[in-house]
């Protein structure tokens, strides 16, 4: 199992991990104030397209994503800039588990690579893991995530606060469905092109997304705001 999937698989886990036994020790203490405001997720892809990612990918699907700088600043902006340099061009979904999650991001295909920028110190915060979420893949360390990301199928608490949950998918979770299954899969989906919005990069030809008009978001939990 490669480092960036040993904690992740944590996780999955029902017996006691260290995540478990830090849940039950912050449970069983006086909750501390916390003054911070989250707004809810936006989900008409019109708006701010700087901070949507699209997802173009080779199932034939175009996947939005609505980034969140005000959750996780540094982590969006790691997106961005690998997403502008091309790093996610034609890099696999190594790692789908079904019912959990779809992980990618690694230019190797292994879990082991990443980019060559530095490490991300985590922006842990409230918002849940629900279906749909976009977060962090990392190794052991709290601080050890590069570029690596998943996009969750169903709503996993128990990686909340142990992750940077950076995004939700706002248009096309049925294209995520669709990723093929497999650690690795035997033919896995790989990301065409990556893009922002904002930047009205063409959609690969080998392509064919549904239209935004014809996703409805009767099948993402609904936008949660604190």
């Amino acid at each position: 199992m490669t480092r960036f999937s040993l904690a992740l698989a944590a996780a999955l886990s029902l017996v006691a991990t260290p995540f478990a036994a830090q849940a039950q020790d912050e449970a069983a203490a006086e909750p501390a104030a916390d003054t911070r405001v989250f707004t809810p997720v936006n989900f008409n892809i019109n708006e701010d397209l700087e901070n949507i990612l699209l997802l173009d990918l080779s199932n034939g699907e175009r996947v939005a994503i609505r980034l969140k700088p005000d959750w996780a600043p540094n982590h969006v902006e790691r997106i961005k800039t690998l997403t502008r340099q091309g790093f996610y061009d034609g890099i696999i979904f190594h790692r789908v588990i079904d019912g959990f999650m779809a992980q990618t991001g690694d230019p190797t295909g292994t879990g082991t690579g990443g980019s060559d920028l530095p490490d991300l110190a985590e922006e842990f915060h409230r918002m849940p893991h629900v279906r749909g979420t976009v977060s962090m893949a990392r190794a052991a360390s709290e601080d050890s995530a590069n570029s690596q990301f998943f996009i969750v199928f169903y709503p996993r608490l128990t990686l909340d606060n142990s992750y940077t949950n950076f995004g939700r998918v706002i248009s096309n979770m049925a294209g995520a469905d669709a990723i093929a299954r497999g650690e690795p899969p035997a033919n896995p989906t790989r990301i065409l092109q990556a893009s922002i919005a904002a930047d009205n990069k063409p959609v690969p030809v080998n392509t064919a997304p549904r239209a935004a008009e014809e996703i409805s978001i009767d099948d993402l939990n609904a936008p949660i705001s604190e």
